[in-house]
């Protein structure tokens, strides 16, 4: 009994009562895409990429992306894991289960097809337990196998609530102001030795950090947080909501 009450809390009431909660605050959030050309770019060359974010900041895209469908996300084969795994595929994502751990030569080889396919990738560089905006080597990893651009992926709200976690989680508050930001693609070659393979990873990880502290600068200059959530740039670049 008490086993079957865990795999109902696990398997259903967690995942869809969270996703519930996650749909209800998003729908109430003013987004908008800041250099959505740089996706468009991307896409329209290689018809896939890899969305690399923090995991401090990956809460407002629970929901946008489920717009750039088809889209797949590697998640570990943990307990956890099954409960997050669960979320993305009531959302429509396809979850690739496997980390660096257990399962991670079969996850890259399934990405590599996906990717394939037309599937875009999303990366949470830092997770799922830090240390915080610490690009570990997986996203090089996927980026060398699927043969895909990395696009720093930057979110950033206005109002937010900060928790106590190892990566001081962010979730923005209702009706928040919210930016999504695609950063310049960035390349990996598929081959690289010990300490440019090195080198490659500290400059991405120091590109998304100098895009994540411009993008919350922007907050304190008016001027171009009005022309972000004008009426004419939601119009121009198909952002999600009207202000």
């Amino acid at each position: 009994m008490r086993r079957s009450l865990l795999f109902f809390i696990y398997r259903y009431l967690i995942p869809y009562g969270g996703l519930l909660l996650v749909k209800a605050l998003s729908a109430t959030y003013r987004v908008r895409l800041y250099d959505p050309e740089n996706e468009k770019t991307v896409l329209d060359r290689h018809q896939s990429l890899i969305y690399a974010s923090w995991h401090q900041r990956f809460f407002p895209g629970i929901t946008f992306f489920s717009s750039r469908k088809p889209i797949a996300i590697m998640i570990s084969q943990s307990r956890d894991g099954e409960m997050v795994a669960r979320v993305v595929d009531i959302l429509g994502w396809r979850s690739v289960r496997g980390s660096s751990t257990r399962g991670g030569v079969a996850a890259l080889k399934r990405l590599k097809d996906l990717a394939r396919k037309g599937y875009k990738i999303g990366h949470i560089v830092d997770g799922p337990k830090g240390p915080f905006g610490y690009v570990k080597p997986g996203l090089l990893r996927i980026a060398q196998v699927a043969g895909k651009p990395v696009v720093p992926t930057i979110t950033s709200a206005q109002k937010k609530w900060v928790f106590n976690s190892w990566d001081r989680f962010m979730v923005p508050k209702p009706f928040s102001r919210v930016i999504i930001r695609f950063g310049d693609a960035i390349d990996v070659p598929a081959e690289l030795d010990g300490d440019a393979f090195e080198q490659k990873r500290v400059s991405i990880e120091q590109r998304l950090k100098e895009l994540y502290e411009d993008t919350d600068r922007m907050w304190d200059d008016p001027v171009k947080i009005a022309a972000i959530f004008s009426k004419w740039t939601t119009k121009r670049s198909g952002h999600i909501r009207q202000s």
